[in-house]
C-alpha cells in the first residue's frame, strides 16, 4: 500500500505486515537527525542490528526496510530504524469486516492510534512517538477483544551509541543508586532479570506481579486441590463398655482413679478379679489442614494481598516528579488481582486456617507439588531487577533524566577518584512513589578534600540559589571549590543538556561553528546562570560564580577542541563540554586544572564573581610601613593618642608609598608579646620639626587574625610590606617576599602546610636581600631557591624548577610536588 506523503524528505515504508484479516504499515525516517539524509547514513554502514520481532494469528508476510539495499526486504535482521524523538506514522488497514484494536501498556501510545472512517472500511492510524525513549516497544492489534498480533521494535537512541554509552550510562547510575533508572510504565522498556535487593521500588514489584501473579494464584489453587494435611489427636471422656487400646493419656487418667474400677464379667483381671472402669478417656485421630505450611501459603497471600493495596494507592497518588499518571487500566489490574487473593481467602478452605505464628521451612515447602511452586513466585516478587536477560521488562527513566542524574554521578566519581572523600551523604533518594528519584527537595552534595593541600571541595547536586534578586537558580551540578588563605568559594556550574547540534550541511549552525556542539541558547542559559547567582554581602550583591558549562552528549573530544564554545571557555569562561562514558577526558582536564589552580589563577580567569574589589586591592598593592617599637611605655602612648613620632633615621625606603601602620613589638623586649599583632589605616602625617622626624596620625587600631611571630628574625627600625602579605603571614620573614617568583612559591606550599618556615639571607627583614628557602613543618618539603634555579626535597626525592617555570607553569610545579609526595 502506498500513503499518502507526510511532506517530509526521505520517508520511507519501515514495516509491512500481512495476515489474513488485516495490513499494518509503519512509515517514517530511517536515520536520525544526526544524519542529513539516508545517503548520509547508509555511508556509515551501520553496524548495529535492531531487534524485531512479530508473532500472531494467520501471518502472511513480514517485511522490513533495510537501509543497506534502500527497500523492503524479507530478512528481520536490519540496521536501526526507529530512533527517540523520532515520529513514524502506523496504519492499520483490515481485509475483512473486523473491528480492530490498537493496545499498548502506555496510556499516551495507546490514545494516539485511533479509529479513521467508518465500518466496515475503518482504519488504525495514528503516530508513534518516542520523546527520549529508548528500548524496546511491544505493541498489539486485536479483533473483537482477540490478540491477532504482537509486535515489538527497539528504538535506538540518536545522540549515544546504544551498545557503548547508553549501557554504559544505565550501568553507572544502577551502580552508584540501585534502581535509579527504573520507572514506571514508558512507551519502552528493557529486558530485565530478577536480584537480591535490600530495597526494590514498586514500579519494580509491577513489573514482577504481573509477570508472576499467575503463577503464585496457579500453585495456590494447586495448594488447595491437594492440601497438606496432618493427624490430629482428640481425647474424649466416654462410658466404660466404649473404651478402645489406651495411649499414655488414658492410662495415666485410670491410674489416678482407682475407684472407676468395677466388677465385670467381661472385665480386665487383675489379682484374680475381673474389673472394668465405669468410663474412661478415648483418643481420635482426625485430619486436618490447619498446618504450619498451609498458614505459610496463607501469610504470604496476606502479605502480597498487602502489597498490591499499598501499591494501588501508590498508583493513584499524583506524583510531582512525572507528568504521566499510571491510567485507570492499569489500576483496575491490580485491583483485580488484590480482589482475587482476597476471594480465596474468603474461602472455607483458607478461613480454617490459623496465624503463623512461628518461622517455618520445611521438606513440604521447599518440594510438595504447590507448595513448591507458590514459595519460589512469593520469593521472585520479593527480589528487584537488574537490566540483563528477558525474564521480565522494566521502563527506565527518559534518556534525558538518565544523562542528567548521570553527569552528576560521573563528576563525583572522576573527584572520587582522586581526592578523599569526607562526606557520605551522596544522594539522598526518593523511594515514596512509583520509582525511585534523586530527592529535589534537599541538595545533594559530596565532599572530599585534596589529600596534600587539605582544600575542601563540594559538588551540588541541583543546589537552590536561595533568595535572589529576581528569579531562583537551580543548575544541576555546581563545584565550588575553597583554597586555603581565602574566605570564600570558587563555584562553578555545570549543566546537563541532552541536546547537540549536528551542524548540519547548509544550517545556520554548520556555517558559523563548523562542527557539532551545545545549542547557542544553552550557551546563553550559562551566562544567566553566571550573571544570576549572586550573593548579599552588607547590601550590595556579588557574582559567586566564575564559571558556566553546558555538558552535552557527544563523543568526538579531538574534533570538539577546536570548537568556539570549547575555546570560549579560555576566553570567558563559559563554553560547554561533550561528556558520555567513552568520552571524558576534557571534563577530567579540567576538573584538574581548576582545583590545581591557585587562588590567583582562579581570580584571573572568572569574570568579576566575588572576591574581584578584595583581589583588586591587592593588585594595587596597598603599602604596610612596619615600625619597631622600643618598649610597652610608648606602646601605650601610641595606642591611646592614636599617633606616633618616627625619627628620619627610622624610615625606610619608600616609606611615602605607605597607606597602613604596624606596629613589631622585639621578642628582646616583649619576650612571649613579640611580634606584629595590629595595624591601623594612617589618617595623616605631618613633619616633626621638634624630634626632626615625622609624626603619623592613625585612624582605629585593629588586631590581626593572627600575630606574626619573630622565629629568629626581627626589624631593627622599620621595613615595608603589603596588606594582603600582612594578613596572610603567620611568621615575620613571609613578610619579605617581594619578588612574584617567591610568593608563587610559597603559595603552593601553602596549598601543602599552613606552618611554613621561611629563611632569609639576613636576620634582619629591612637588610635581606633574598629568599634562600622554604620549609613545611607537617609535608617534609624543602624548597632552596639558588641563582637560576630552584631545588625541591622531601624524603620521597628531589627534583628541580627554573624561575620561569615558578613564574609561569605554576601548576606544572604544583603537580610535580603532589606526584613527588605521592610516590611508594
Amino acid at each position: 500500500m502506498d500513503l499518502l506523503p507526510s511532506g517530509a524528505a526521505d520517508e520511507r515504508e519501515l514495516i509491512e505486515i500481512e495476515t489474513d484479516s488485516f495490513s499494518l504499515y509503519i512509515k517514517g525516517k530511517p536515520y536520525h537527525s544526526r544524519y542529513e539524509s539516508l545517503k548520509q547514513y547508509k555511508a556509515i554502514q551501520p553496524y548495529e542490528s535492531m531487534y524485531f520481532s512479530v508473532n500472531g494469528e494467520a501471518i502472511e508476510s513480514v517485511r522490513v526496510f533495510d537501509v543497506r539495499e534502500e527497500r523492503l526486504t524479507d530478512h528481520t535482521s536490519v540496521p536501526p530504524l526507529f530512533f527517540e524523538n523520532g515520529v513514524y506514522q502506523l496504519v492499520v488497514t483490515p481485509k475483512k469486516h473486523d473491528s480492530l484494536e490498537f493496545e499498548h501498556e502506555h496510556p499516551a501510545l495507546r490514545k494516539a492510534v485511533s479509529k479513521v472512517g467508518k465500518h466496515p472500511h475503518q482504519l488504525l492510524m495514528g503516530n508513534l512517538s518516542f520523546t527520549n525513549e529508548v528500548g524496546y516497544t511491544t505493541f498489539s492489534i486485536r479483533s473483537e477483544g482477540k490478540k491477532k498480533l504482537d509486535v515489538t521494535l527497539e528504538v535506538f537512541p540518536s545522540k549515544l551509541s546504544y551498545k557503548e554509552d547508553y549501557q554504559k550510562l544505565l550501568e553507572e547510575v544502577n551502580e552508584e543508586v540501585y534502581n535509579l533508572a527504573y520507572h514506571f510504565v514508558k512507551k519502552t522498556y528493557l529486558g530485565a532479570t530478577t536480584t537480591q535487593a535490600a530495597d526494590p521500588s514498586w514500579a519494580e514489584f509491577y513489573r514482577l506481579v504481573m509477570k508472576y501473579f499467575q503463577q503464585f494464584t496457579k500453585a495456590v489453587t494447586q495448594v488447595e486441590k491437594q492440601p497438606h494435611h496432618q493427624l490430629k489427636k482428640e481425647h474424649r471422656l466416654v462410658r466404660g463398655d466404649q473404651l478402645n487400646r489406651q495411649d499414655t493419656v488414658g492410662l495415666k487418667y485410670l491410674r489416678k482413679r482407682p475407684g472407676l474400677f468395677v466388677e465385670s464379667p467381661n472385665g480386665i483381671p487383675i489379682h484374680e478379679r475381673k474389673m472394668m472402669p465405669t468410663k474412661g478417656i478415648n483418643v481420635q485421630k482426625e485430619p486436618t489442614y490447619d498446618t504450619l505450611e498451609n498458614r505459610f501459603v496463607k501469610w504470604m497471600m496476606v502479605r502480597l494481598s498487602h502489597k498490591l493495596s499499598s501499591l494501588k494507592r501508590k498508583m493513584e497518588e499524583r506524583n510531582p516528579f512525572d507528568q504521566q499518571n499510571p491510567n485507570q487500566d492499569n489500576i483496575k489490574v491490580v485491583e483485580d488481582m488484590e480482589s482475587s487473593i482476597q476471594r480465596k481467602l474468603a474461602s472455607s478452605f483458607w478461613r480454617t486456617i490459623g496465624k503463623l505464628d512461628r518461622s517455618v521451612m520445611t521438606l513440604v515447602l521447599q518440594m510438595a507439588p504447590g507448595y513448591r511452586e507458590a514459595y519460589q513466585a512469593y520469593l521472585t516478587l520479593s527480589r528487584g531487577l537488574v537490566l540483563h536477560g528477558e525474564v521480565a521488562r522494566m521502563s527506565v527513566k527518559d534518556v534525558a533524566t538518565l544523562y542528567e542524574y548521570w553527569t552528576f554521578l560521573k563528576l563525583g566519581q572522576i573527584l572520587a577518584s582522586k581526592y578523599k572523600m569526607i562526606s557520605q551523604d551522596i544522594i539522598r533518594v526518593n523511594r515514596e512513589g512509583l520509582f525511585v528519584t534523586l530527592n529535589q527537595s534537599k541538595s545533594a552534595k559530596r565532599v572530599f578534600r585534596h589529600p596534600h593541600t587539605n582544600e575542601k571541595i563540594t559538588l551540588h547536586f541541583q543546589k537552590h540559589s536561595g533568595t535572589l534578586p529576581t528569579v531562583r537558580q537551580k543548575p544541576d551540578s555546581m563545584l565550588s571549590i575553597e583554597k586555603v588563605g581565602k574566605d570564600h568559594a570558587y563555584e562553578y556550574v555545570f549543566d546537563a543538556k541532552y541536546r547537540v547540534d549536528f551542524a548540519a550541511e547548509g544550517s545556520y549552525y554548520g556555517r558559523t561553528y563548523h562542527s557539532p556542539g551545545p545549542l547557542e541558547e544553552d550557551i546563553n542559559t550559562m551566562h544567566r546562570y553566571r550573571d544570576a547567582i549572586v550573593e548579599n554581602n552588607a547590601s550590595a550583591y556579588e557574582r559567586n560564580t566564575f564559571g558556566a558549562y553546558v555538558l552535552f552528549p557527544w563523543g568526538e573530544e579531538h574534533e570538539y577542541e577546536k570548537h568556539a564554545f570549547y575555546q570560549s571557555i579560555q576566553k570567558v569562561n563559559i563554553g560547554g563540554f561533550p561528556f558520555l562514558p567513552q568520552s571524558t577526558a576534557l571534563v577530567e582536564r579540567f576538573l584538574d586544572r581548576l582545583i590545581e589552580c591557585s587562588p590567583k589563577q582562579l581570580q584571573e580567569e572568572g569574570i568579576l564573581p566575588k572576591g574581584t574589589l578584595e583581589e583588586w586591592n591587592s593588585r594595587v598593592k596597598e603599602k604596610v610601613l612596619i615600625v619597631k617599637v622600643n618598649g610597652e611605655q610608648q606602646l601605650r602612648n601610641i595606642n591611646q593618642s592614636g599617633q606616633m613620632s618616627i625619627p628620619d633615621s627610622y624610615l625606610c625606603k619608600g616609606w611615602k608609598e605607605a597607606s597602613y601602620i604596624a606596629l613589631y613589638k622585639p621578642k628582646a623586649i616583649f619576650a612571649e608579646d613579640g611580634g606584629i599583632y595590629q595595624y591601623a589605616k594612617l589618617r595623616d602625617l605631618k613633619v616633626d620639626y621638634q624630634r626632626g622626624g615625622i609624626r603619623l596620625y592613625m585612624d582605629t587600631w585593629k588586631r590581626l587574625k593572627h600575630s606574626i611571630k619573630p622565629v629568629g628574625y626581627g626589624i631593627s627600625t622599620s621595613t615595608l610590606t603589603t596588606l594582603p602579605n600582612l594578613k596572610a603571614a603567620e611568621e615575620l620573614p613571609q613578610l619579605y617576599m617581594k619578588s612574584a617568583m617567591e610568593r608563587q612559591l610559597w603559595e603552593v606550599l601553602r596549598r601543602f602546610s599552613r606552618d611554613i618556615r621561611m629563611d632569609l639571607d639576613f636576620t634582619e627583614l629591612e637588610k635581606a636581600g633574598k629568599v634562600t628557602s622554604f620549609r613545611t613543618l607537617t609535608s617534609g618539603i624543602t624548597v632552596e631557591v639558588e641563582e637560576s634555579v630552584v631545588n625541591v626535597r622531601s624524603d620521597k626525592g628531589s627534583m628541580a624548577f627554573s624561575y620561569g617555570d615558578v613564574v609561569h607553569n605554576v601548576n606544572k610545579v604544583f603537580r610535580e610536588i603532589v606526584n613527588l609526595q605521592s610516590r611508594g
